[in-house]
């Protein structure tokens, strides 16, 4: 049973939260601030971490740099005020795999859950091509979900590996921004969503090039390119 941790000081909502969750089959626990957020969330003893933006005390966006501090590849979704873009990119480029606008029902919340577990579970042996991608300097293991560049590891967050792992294996192919959010979020892409972009530019950052020198080159109007070297 995968266990989730719900983050948000509004205890109404979140005991409507847990009861739907516990339903739907997952452990939930809920907790009201930022600080015990953090604290728990490096616990290990949860598969995802639902985390409101809008707290007092430690707000969820400092409450995820902390997490991310640590190292810790733990799955969070962000739970955004709606129309906020600022608090949705920020929070991505902290490394947020994915968001929710409040007020968002139970049923979308857990649908975006499962979908952020299934891509980042380990997939079936026979489900894909076995052993290492190699594309120039950058090396992926799939199955252990590991990456290098020019030989030192690359840490990245399980939306970014996802995005990365496309790309690379369709390297010279230009995909849409359609197929990326399918393939990589999980989801249909939604109008106006920059998601895949903000992801895509903290991969560039990571890589140590921007738009110019990064083997991911944007084609305008179409999608992305992973570039030979």
């Amino acid at each position: 049973m995968t266990r989730v941790l719900l983050v948000d000081d509004d205890v109404e909502l979140g005991e409507m939260l847990i009861e739907y969750l516990e339903r739907e089959g997952f452990g939930a626990t809920a907790v009201a601030d930022g600080e015990a957020g953090v604290h728990c969330a490096l616990s290990g003893e949860y598969g995802i971490v639902v985390l409101d933006v809008m707290m007092p005390r430690l707000n969820g966006i400092e409450a995820l740099r902390r997490i991310r501090v640590q190292d810790s590849r733990v799955p969070v979704l962000m739970l955004t005020a709606k129309g906020d873009d600022v608090d949705r990119i920020v929070g991505l480029e902290l490394g947020a795999d994915d968001y929710v606008p409040k007020p968002c029902t139970p049923r979308e919340l857990v649908a975006r859950i499962r979908a952020i577990l299934r891509r980042t579970q380990l997939r079936e042996p026979a489900s894909l091509p076995s052993g290492p991608l190699t594309a120039g300097s950058l090396t992926i293991w799939p199955e252990k979900r590991g990456a290098e560049w020019n030989g030192e590891p690359l840490e990245l967050t399980s939306t970014e590996f996802n995005l990365l792992e496309v790309l690379v294996r369709n390297a010279g192919r230009v995909v849409s921004k359609k197929e990326l959010s399918e393939q990589s979020l999980g989801r249909p892409l939604a109008r106006y969503d920059r998601s895949i972009d903000v992801h895509l530019s903290s991969i560039r950052h990571k890589l140590g090039g921007g738009e110019g020198r990064s083997p991911i080159q944007t084609v305008r109007g179409i999608g992305y390119q992973y570039v030979k070297e």
